[in-house]
């Protein structure tokens, strides 16, 4: 784990205590919720506060297992939609392949600030129909976190749409992802989180895109070379982290647990998750500026010669996204 996270952690003391009522020796059931997201974080934060309340409510009868910084957000939600794994937390644009219709939410600028965000994604409509597209396809719903407003890594300066030309940006292996890129004319290259480090690095990509917290956590900072490290502060993607079950484990649990992990969880558990990832911010920028990071933070006049290039990329993504796409979008917007 490299060192800058645990810094991070204990001055911002995101760390929770995680011991709970005693889990018997054998528990009924077992859940073991795997995730990209590293030991130190604040999303691991939230997921052992979130172990800690599940098993004190269910009494110890449910068992969590957390399996932090595992690599590929993908194939974990296969695995929690074909059963062989109970839970996945990670980025909604992970799950976008198994879900499509969540590529709706990451569409550039669909969320003006955090306020909208959590006004749509605390709204029950917009959760009612998420809740609806991931029980289609074997997942169910259950609680919101956060990564946080994704902008751009790269080794040339962008202040302007133009300067995207051409640019090979490593892309997350999620449509809207894609389609944000080429709205620009830059090359979108899918590639998975845990091969990113290593293709920025050799030359593979000139750059990513991510939030500052995560580009620190899976240290995709180090990959730019001294004199070639510039971020652009776009804030174009707000990108939420979702809880999933797989609906075959679901199932088979006692209607009480069912109710304890999905309707009975604790909402100020998803505030609190918001609220560390948001913090940190300020300081991760800091540090990267001290990394030799030239940090551009745009005034809204250059912000909006780039929201104008990519308006028409949600009501495109959610077209092609079917009708239920289209329900979510204007769910979402109903919100605004």
């Amino acid at each position: 784990m490299h060192k800058v996270l645990f810094s991070f952690a204990a001055l911002l003391a995101l760390s929770v205590a995680v011991a709970g009522p005693a889990v018997a020796e054998d528990p009924e059931f077992v859940m073991e919720v795997g995730t990209v997201a590293p030991s130190g974080s604040p999303w691991a934060a939230q997921l052992k506060r979130y172990k800690k309340e599940v098993q004190e409510a269910t009494g110890g009868r449910l068992k969590v297992k957390l399996r932090l910084g595992r690599g590929n957000e993908r194939s974990m939600a296969r695995r929690v939609q074909m059963g062989s794994m109970q839970a996945f937390a990670g980025s909604v644009g992970g799950m976008s392949s198994i879900v499509r219709e969540v590529n709706v939410i990451e569409a550039p600028y669909v969320f003006q600030n955090f306020a909208a965000a959590d006004k749509a994604l605390d709204n029950a409509e917009v959760t009612n129909q998420v809740k609806k597209v991931l029980s289609k396809r074997g997942l169910i719903f259950g609680i919101w976190a956060e990564n946080g407003y994704r902008s751009y890594f790269s080794k040339q300066k962008i202040r302007k749409p133009e300067d995207m030309r051409g640019i090979r940006f490593r892309s997350q292996e999620s449509l809207v992802h894609v389609e944000t890129y080429e709205a620009f004319g830059a090359t979108p290259v899918p590639i998975d989180n845990g091969n990113t480090l290593m293709s920025v690095q050799t030359g593979v990509v000139d750059g990513f895109d991510n939030t500052p917290l995560f580009a620190m956590a899976g240290s995709w900072y180090q990959g730019l070379k001294e004199g070639e490290r510039h971020i652009f502060l776009s804030r174009h993607c707000y990108q939420p982290a979702i809880l999933v079950y797989s609906k075959k484990w679901f199932e088979t649990l006692p209607k009480d647990i069912q109710k304890i992990i999905t309707d009975d969880l604790d909402r100020e558990l998803t505030a609190w998750g918001r609220e560390q990832v948001r913090k940190v911010e300020p300081v991760l920028l800091k540090n990267l500026k001290r990394y030799g990071y030239d940090i551009y933070d745009p005034p809204p006049e250059e912000l909006a010669a780039f929201k104008a290039m990519q308006a028409g990329v949600p009501d495109r993504v959610a077209k092609e996204m079917g009708p239920a796409g289209v329900t979510l979008l204007k769910a979402i917007r109903n919100t605004m």
